[in-house]
């Protein structure tokens, strides 16, 4: 990938606005402010490398998902449909999930790599499987994951 995830983003917002895609253009302008956002924060301003950009796109995917969830529990399906066509088009710039087989057998090396046995290390083991997951699974799914297999 020559361009960075961030011309990536820009340049389909061109196309978004070229082609009137109302939901995709407000979900990109959205997700650009957001990283501009992180880039400003802190004591200087800087350039966010790809997987910081990322990270920001799926704090953002996340948040669509808790509200289409907040929003169908409030009996708002209007609302809720708006916000997971936002998460549609995030989730096409993240990668692809990890099934639930590939996330134990990840959960379980990053056990024994830590040699883990009680509910004592799961900030060690959370630590080793995050390393290998890299965003492909949420990060609720894999603490649970890592409960349950301490736990057992």
């Amino acid at each position: 990938m020559s361009d960075s995830f961030k011309a990536t983003l820009q340049s389909d917002l061109t196309a978004a606005m070229r082609a009137r895609e109302q939901v995709r253009v407000a979900t990109l302008r959205m997700v650009l402010t957001a990283i501009s956002t992180e880039e400003v924060s802190g004591t200087q301003s800087r350039e966010l490398s790809d997987a910081e950009t990322l990270k920001v796109v799926m704090k953002e995917a996340k948040k669509r998902k808790e509200s289409a969830t907040a929003y169908r529990d409030a009996r708002r399906p209007e609302l809720a449909e708006r916000e997971e066509a936002e998460l549609a088009v995030l989730e096409s710039y993240l990668p692809e999930q990890l099934g639930d087989d590939e996330l134990t057998a990840i959960v379980d090396r990053a056990v024994e790599q830590v040699g883990a046995t009680s509910m004592a290390q799961m900030g060690q083991v959370m630590k080793v499987a995050q390393g290998e997951i890299a965003g492909r699974a949420d990060g609720g799914v894999v603490a649970a994951k890592v409960k349950a297999r301490l736990a057992g």
